[in-house]
C-alpha cells in the first residue's frame, strides 16, 4: 500500500521475499527511488494514484532488487477517504515461473514445428491418435466416432463435449489426422489456469516492444497455420479473450500483442468442453457467441457409467497394454472384480479406469493369472472402501 505522496505505509512478508528486501528498505521511502527500473507510466500504483481507476489482473515486468526480471500478476484499487484518494492498494501473484514456462512452451513448439518427420523419428515424436485408438462399441459411442469421421471431411469448427477422462483429445487428434490437414500442425493448448494476459500472448503471439520485457514471437494460431488448434477447457479462458478468439474465428486473421499488423492464418479450431455447454453459458463462463461459432459440429461423448457395454472391452485393453509395459502375462479381471468395475459409477471415467489397471499391475507379486480383488484393494483407496463395504 502506499500513501498519496507514493510512499510505502504497508509492505507484507511475502512481498519483501518477492522482491529480495526487508520491510525496512521499503517503508516510508518513494516507490521509484526503491524500484529505479519502474516509472510513473509502467508503476501501475502510481497509475492509479494518477487515474483513480483500479486496474485489475495486469501483468507487470520489472527487475528487483537483486537484479533479477520479476514477471507479476497485479490487482491495484485506489483507496478513498472522505472523498479524497488517499492512496492504492495492489495485491501481487508472482508469476515468473509461469510465465518463463510459458514462454518456454512456445519456443519448444516452435522448435517442433521446424523439424522434419526424419528428425522426429530418430528423437521425440508426440502421439498420434487415429480412430483407431478409441476403443468403444457402446451405441452412445458409435454414434460419437460417427459423427467425429464425418468431421474429417469439413473444415468447420468442432465442439467436443465430455467430461474429464473421457477421452475428448482422442477424438479431436482422430479428426485431425483423419482429414486432408493431417500433414500439417497439430497443436493442443489447455485454456485453464493460466492469466488471460500470458494466454494471449500464447495463442496470438508477441510483438517486441509491445509492453515491458516482449519478444517477437509468434503465437500458436501463426505456428498452427494450415492445421489445428485443439483448445482444451475453452469455458475456461478469460471471457474477455474469448471476444478477441471469435473475431479471429470470424475475420480469418490475428494481431500480435502490441502488433499494429493483421496476419491472415487458416486454422482450424476443436475446442473441449468438460461441462454443458448450456450450463457454462448460463454461469458466464462461455460467451453464447462463441458458443455457437465453435459448435457447428457437436461431438457429445459419453461418461463411462452410460457405456458400462464397454467396460470389459477397455479392461482387457488395457491389461495387455501393460502386460506388454510391464512385461507381465495377466489374463484378465477375476469375476468379482469385474461386477465391481460394472456397478461403480467412474467419476474419472476411462482415464481412471486406466490409472486403476496400471496400479494394480504394478502392486501384484505374480506375473501370470487374474486381476483378483486383493490387487485393487492396495492398490486403490477408492476401491478398498468398496470392498470394505461389500
Amino acid at each position: 500500500v502506499i500513501d498519496n505522496d507514493r510512499k510505502t505505509i504497508v509492505y507484507n512478508e511475502a512481498m519483501a521475499k518477492l522482491e529480495g528486501l526487508e520491510k525496512e528498505q521499503v517503508i516510508n521511502r518513494d516507490l521509484l527511488e526503491v524500484f529505479p527500473s519502474l516509472n510513473e507510466k509502467t508503476s501501475t500504483l502510481i497509475r492509479v494514484l494518477s487515474t483513480k481507476k483500479p486496474i485489475i489482473d495486469k501483468v507487470q515486468t520489472y527487475i528487483n532488487f537483486k537484479g533479477k526480471k520479476i514477471f507479476s500478476l497485479n490487482s491495484t484499487i485506489p483507496i478513498f477517504y472522505k472523498g479524497k484518494i488517499v492512496g492504492a492498494l495492489e495485491i501481487t501473484k508472482d508469476i515468473t515461473y509461469l510465465k518463463e514456462l510459458s514462454e518456454r512452451l512456445m519456443d519448444l513448439q516452435h522448435e517442433f514445428m521446424d523439424n522434419n518427420d526424419s528428425k522426429l523419428e530418430k528423437g521425440k515424436r508426440i502421439n498420434r491418435y487415429t480412430f483407431k485408438d478409441i476403443i468403444g462399441k457402446d451405441e452412445k459411442m458409435a454414434n460419437a466416432i460417427k459423427i467425429a469421421k464425418k468431421a474429417c471431411n469439413s473444415h468447420s469448427s468442432v465442439l467436443i463435449y465430455g467430461e474429464t477422462g473421457t477421452g475428448k483429445e482422442l477424438f479431436a487428434q482422430s479428426i485431425h489426422y483423419g482429414s486432408n490437414r493431417k500433414n500439417k500442425p497439430f497443436i493442443a493448448q489447455n485454456c485453464a489456469s493460466i492469466p488471460e494476459s500470458l494466454l494471449e500472448g500464447i495463442l496470438f503471439g508477441t510483438e517486441k516492444g509491445g509492453f515491458t520485457g516482449a519478444v517477437e514471437r509468434e503465437g500458436i494460431f501463426e505456428q498452427a497455420n494450415g492445421g489445428t488448434l485443439l483448445l482444451d477447457e475453452i469455458n475456461s479462458m478469460p471471457y474477455e479473450l474469448q471476444a478477441k478468439l471469435l473475431r479471429v474465428l470470424q475475420e480469418g486473421y490475428i494481431r500480435r500483442v502490441g502488433g499494429i499488423k493483421d496476419i491472415p492464418v487458416d486454422v482450424r479450431i476443436i475446442a473441449t468442453i468438460n461441462e454443458d455447454p448450456l450450463a457454462s453459458i448460463n454461469n458466464g463462463t462461455l460467451r453464447k457467441d462463441l458458443y455457437y461459432r465453435l459448435n457447428v459440429i457437436n461431438i457429445n461423448i459419453p461418461p463411462l457409467r452410460e457405456r458400462k457395454k464397454d467396460i470389459e472391452l477397455l479392461a482387457n485393453y488395457f491389461i495387455n497394454k501393460y502386460n506388454y509395459l510391464l512385461d507381465r502375462d495377466i489374463l484378465g479381471l477375476d469375476a468379482e472384480v469385474m461386477e465391481i468395475f460394472y456397478n461403480y459409477s467412474w467419476p474419472g471415467n476411462v482415464r481412471e479406469l486406466e490409472n486403476t489397471i496400471e496400479a494394480a499391475m504394478n502392486y501384484i507379486s505374480y506375473n501370470k493369472g487374474y486381476l483378483h480383488k486383493e490387487d485393487i484393494i492396495a492398490s486403490s483407496n477408492a476401491f478398498s472402501k468398496i470392498f470394505n463395504v461389500r
